[in-house]
């Protein structure tokens, strides 16, 4: 349950994002919806790596809950604060070399639609994460297609499983 509702936050900051991006939304508001997808997402986190019950597998999942909802927070600050983004360029590489790794990891032992979907999310979300640190650090005119791509994958990766997570009809 604890996944669907950190999924459902992480498509609707996506899709704002790619709105944000897109010159739809304006510096000053798009921090609201970062920082309560990155309050949720840390939250969850917390949750799952220090409540009852914690074991490896949910400090696991925590820690790549984590590479989100700081995402999602320094995204907020920068905004707030008029940054650059040069830090948070080479933060998401360091999330895209993470979840490349856990996506082909999560593919070799994948059982049914889920563990497949999984697998190619982190495969999508590592080449999303790349297509950030390249816009940030070096490749600006990146910025209409990484609009384009953090809505669809806001919709296809997170919101609409997020959603069926919490209604109970997948996983």
């Amino acid at each position: 349950m604890h996944e669907g509702l950190s999924l459902l936050y992480v498509g609707a900051v996506l899709v704002l994002n790619g709105l944000w991006l897109s010159g739809r939304i304006e510096d000053r508001e798009i921090q609201v919806i970062n920082f309560f997808a990155g309050g949720v997402s840390l939250a969850v986190a917390a949750y799952a790596a220090f409540g009852p019950g914690a074991d490896a597998a949910s400090v696991r999942t925590a820690a790549m809950t984590l590479l989100f909802a700081f995402t999602y927070l320094w995204v907020a600050i920068n905004r707030r604060n008029g940054s650059s983004g040069h830090g948070l360029g080479y933060f998401c590489l360091f999330v895209a070399l993470t979840a490349l790794p856990t996506g082909l990891l999560r593919l070799a032992v994948a059982e049914g639609i889920w563990g497949w979907w999984s697998g190619a999310n982190w495969l999508a979300w590592a080449a999303l994460w790349f297509g950030f640190y390249l816009m940030l650090c070096y490749r600006p005119r990146l910025q209409p297609l990484m609009a384009r791509a953090s809505l669809a994958q806001g919709l296809v990766t997170a919101w609409v499983p997020g959603y069926l997570l919490l209604q109970g009809l997948l996983g």
